[in-house]
């Protein structure tokens, strides 16, 4: 958690010091924007904090003294983009206003917190990323196990769920990788998995006492007016209870009460979805590019074609949540194909849901008091567009099809309410007025009308002074210390009646009042008051009229975003000649079938024309491993992500890039990718890659898909291959049996198991050399690739030659067991090897009998005692020497 404690209590003696000191005691994990004038000013840590996220200057209040204050300020109208700043870097901040009138204050200006923003319970537009959710999570360990509870306070989400068990911990940290939350309570003194704090976004710590689980209870049963929560599901008890009433009482905190859109918490159910970890979702590139971290690059920002920003967190919940029944899998893709088919129709709902805007997160702003007079706009003119959009969508067949169309809540009454009470074009905010149209109150007309009159009044009333003084310079001006004047300039000034009172002197004017004008400004100001405290009253009213519909605002709001989704989904399709893909129930082969599949990332940045499309079988039986072996740069990577890329998108929902797939469900996808280090965590890139290859051995299904680029490539040749091939044999006949696997290695030893283990089979990416120069054909193919082409793709990254050029010497001498005079491999010294001039002369008999040499290992070997891998040991060894012996 982050905390802004002030530290420094120099300089602090001040009355406006100590108030300010008073009220960040209340507040000390925030960064307290504090009101002075037309300013928020921090002092003290939260100055030094402030200062530096925001790239302002600071200062200090007392410069010079020894009891200096550090302090920074932000200009109070451009307050908004500042505080986005600090919230995105993960920085909970309260705003601290003057609550009285500072003209009439007597002594130090009442201040007090009016509002409170943290990472996770942001609702305004300003402050959130409108194409991703904005979590919050509360997290209960107990022993044995963990409850979660996960709340969007931006649409009303709320979720629970628990962990129990050995792997609770590797669970809970998976589903946060999923949901990605903003900010984590934690109960103070509790310690997180490792998992968990690397996994999390802004940790806040509250007391302990707030997860008790008794009053989560009744926390919740008042919140949704319920006598028992068992209609809540079956995780909604112990740990997860406690963590919901938790984030309830977290909410209140934050919005003075949990808000009122908040849907009753489900379940979060992951026995019915393909489970994506957080190694998975990024060695994938699911949500954002391993690159640079942002969306772009990204599975998702290539099948995002979405309209609408619910649809397009909606297509993100689909992707990092895939389902796992085929007959859900199915009403999905029935839906999509028939959009696919229906060219207009699907143009047409596309059109019209261009014009709606986002009801989900407007109705979170209305329930939160946060909303303003465009908020109410925009949701009275998407309201018009619901009839539409449902009469389009009534016109599908599919079942998915139709249930989104009832959905879809017209809200006639509602729609017709917003349209007669709101102007058009509103200002930004309450304080000016002029939100509601003419005729929708009769006492604001009124006010209006006194208001408009009232300016034709003081026109008037300077016209009939001007000529009644014949002073050509006089005018009638305004400001909020003096209220209403009558100017006249220092040249006409001998010319003011003497009734007339003197208010100000200016440099090359004066000012006055007179007994009428008091008059008229008493009933112009009073009658300006009123209105715009009338117009909030109005808007209060409008407020609770939209909260009244809360329900059906929201199950239309997630009616329109599937439709976005699909019909984006078969824009996708259609655009991007992709194909349904077949599903085989209870298919006790677990085949995964593809034809021609294609990356759907790489095809789309540009690769098109030169990407090859590649087939692929395998199943839980006699196809189960593929060993794929050839050099980098060939494809092999490319080619296994695109397997699992297919795989999540088919059971997402959506077709795929590929002629034709059959597909049995996968229930697990693991990756095993790359090189990288934690060392925050004290973990090397060794140490990295063991504990990802244990989570997989340990969590492996016969339903899931393992993808492998590389085992043991961070230690030595020895222990490596001793780790792959363990690792290998583990996947194949470990428990359960069944787990598909693609296996990328430049091992080429491993490639023997498959003549020693059933389920294996070798492929290669296929490649052509042309004297020293290599053409990726970027083709799998069936068969072990012959030899590594390392040193070659060296050089085309540009090795200098001489280093390529030792390296192919080196290699030879590895080869051919050069040896030098002490028995020792030529790798340093430059020497010829055991076919030159200085070679041992003991080495060299050893070499040019190579066949008694072969029968003295034959002699000594014990076969009944030898493992399988020290058999093919000894008869590569054999090998070599038959080999020396023949070229000798």
């Amino acid at each position: 958690m982050k905390q802004t404690r002030s530290k420094n209590s120099g300089g602090t003696s001040t009355p406006m010091m100590k108030q300010y000191l008073a009220i960040k005691g209340e507040h000390p994990d925030a960064i307290l924007f504090f009101r002075m004038g037309d300013f928020y000013e921090m002092f003290l840590d939260d100055a030094v904090v402030a200062a530096q996220v925001l790239k302002i200057a600071l200062t200090t209040r007392d410069k010079g003294k020894d009891n200096a204050v550090p302090m920074c300020g932000i200009p109070y109208h451009a307050a908004q983009g500042y505080l986005t700043k600090l919230v995105q870097a993960g920085h909970k901040v309260a705003i601290c206003e003057q609550v009285e009138d500072p003209a009439l204050a007597k002594g130090l200006v009442r201040r007090e917190v009016t509002r409170i923003v943290t990472p996770g319970t942001v609702v305004e537009e300003t402050l959130l990323d409108a194409d991703s959710p904005s979590y919050l999570a509360a997290v209960n360990p107990v022993s044995g196990g963990y409850g979660l509870a996960l709340v969007e306070a931006s649409t009303g989400e709320f979720m629970v769920t628990g962990f129990e068990g050995d792997g609770a911990a590797s669970r809970l940290a998976t589903t946060l990788a999923q949901y990605e939350p903003r900010e984590v309570l934690m109960p103070e003194g509790a310690g997180g998995p490792d998992a968990l704090l690397h996994a999390a976004g802004h940790l806040t710590a509250i007391e302990k006492y707030r997860f008790n689980q008794d009053a989560a209870r009744e926390t919740l049963k008042r919140s949704f007016g319920v006598g028992t929560l068992s209609g809540f599901g079956t995780h909604l008890t112990g740990p997860a209870l406690g963590a919901a009433g938790a984030a309830l009482w977290y909410l209140g905190e934050v919005h003075g009460e949990p808000p009122g859109h908040l849907k009753p918490p489900r379940t979060i159910q992951d026995d019915e979805i393909l489970v994506l970890d957080p190694n998975t979702l990024g060695n994938l590139e699911i949500l954002r590019s391993a690159t640079d971290g942002r969306r772009e690059g990204s599975l998702l920002a290539v099948m995002d074609m979405t309209v609408t920003h619910q649809g397009s967190r909606l297509l993100r919940e689909m992707l990092i949540r895939p389902l796992l029944q085929v007959g859900q899998i199915d009403e999905r893709l029935d839906l999509v194909e028939e959009l696919v088919g229906e060219v207009i129709l699907r143009g047409r709902i596309r059109k019209k849901l261009r014009q709606v805007s986002d009801i989900e997160r407007i109705v979170a702003r209305f329930a939160s008091g946060t909303a303003g007079p465009r908020d109410a706009v925009s949701l009275a003119q998407s309201l018009e567009e619901l009839p539409r959009v449902k009469g389009l969508l009534a016109d599908l067949d599919s079942d998915l099809g139709e249930q989104v169309c009832r959905m879809i809540h017209p809200l006639d009454e509602l729609s017709a309410y917003l349209e007669n009470a709101l102007v058009s074009s509103p200002p930004a905010t309450l304080r000016e007025g002029g939100v509601f149209r003419e005729g929708h109150n009769v006492e604001l007309d009124e006010l209006r009308s006194l208001t408009t009159d009232g300016r034709k009044f003081l026109s008037d009333m300077e016209a009939r002074e001007k000529e009644a003084t014949r002073i050509p310079s006089l005018k009638i001006g305004f400001n909020r210390v003096f209220g209403y004047y009558l100017e006249v300039t220092n040249a006409h000034k001998e010319m003011v009646p003497e009734a007339w009172i003197r208010k100000q002197t200016l440099v090359s004017a004066e000012r006055y009042i007179t007994e009428e004008l008091k008059g008229l400004e008493e009933k112009i100001l009073s009658a300006q008051e009123r209105m715009v405290a009338l117009e909030r009253e109005l808007f209060e009213d409008l407020r609770r009229e939209i909260g009244r519909s809360t329900g059906p605002l929201q199950v239309s709001a997630r009616g329109l975003a599937m439709a976005d989704v699909f019909t984006s989904l078969a824009e996708l399709a259609h655009c991007s000649s992709y194909a349904r893909p077949t599903f085989l129930e209870d298919d006790p082969e677990g085949r995964i079938s593809i034809t021609q599949g294609r990356h759907p990332v790489l095809e789309k940045g540009g690769v098109s024309g030169t990407f090859v499309p590649n087939d692929l079988y395998i199943d839980s039986g006699l196809n189960r491993m593929m060993i794929i072996t050839g050099p980098n740069m060939a494809g092999k990577s490319t080619f296994m992500r695109q397997v699992a890329l297919i795989a999540i998108m088919a059971q997402a929902g959506s077709f795929v890039p590929a002629r034709e797939v059959l597909i049995s469900p996968v229930d697990r996808v693991f990756t095993r990718v790359g090189a990288s280090d934690q060392l925050a965590r004290g973990l090397s890139t060794f140490m990295v890659e063991m504990v990802e290859t244990a989570e997989i051995l340990n969590n492996a299904t016969g339903r899931s898909l393992v993808i492998l680029d590389e085992i043991g490539r961070g230690t030595s040749t020895f222990d490596g291959i001793s780790i792959a091939w363990a690792v290998a044999e583990e996947l194949l006949e470990g428990s359960p049996r069944g787990c598909r696997t693609l296996f990328a290695t430049h091992y080429h030893e491993l490639t023997e198991l498959a003549l020693t283990r059933e389920g294996v089979k070798n492929y290669n990416v296929s490649i052509r050399e042309w004297g020293e120069k290599l053409v990726f054909l970027h083709r799998v193919q069936e068969g072990a690739s012959d030899k590594s082409y390392g040193i070659s793709v060296g050089k085309l990254a540009g090795l200098p030659g001489t280093v390529v050029t030792r390296a192919r010497e080196i290699l030879g001498n590895l080869e051919s067991h050069a040896l030098d005079r002490e028995g020792m491999p030529v790798l340093v010294s430059g020497e010829e090897g055991v076919y030159g001039e200085g070679a041992s002369e003991s080495q060299m008999g050893l070499f040019n009998d190579g066949t008694r040499n072969i029968l003295d290992m034959l002699g000594d070997a014990d076969i009944d005692a030898l493992s399988p891998l020290e058999a093919l040991n000894l008869l590569a060894r054999m090998k070599k020497y038959k080999i020396l012996e023949t070229d000798d």
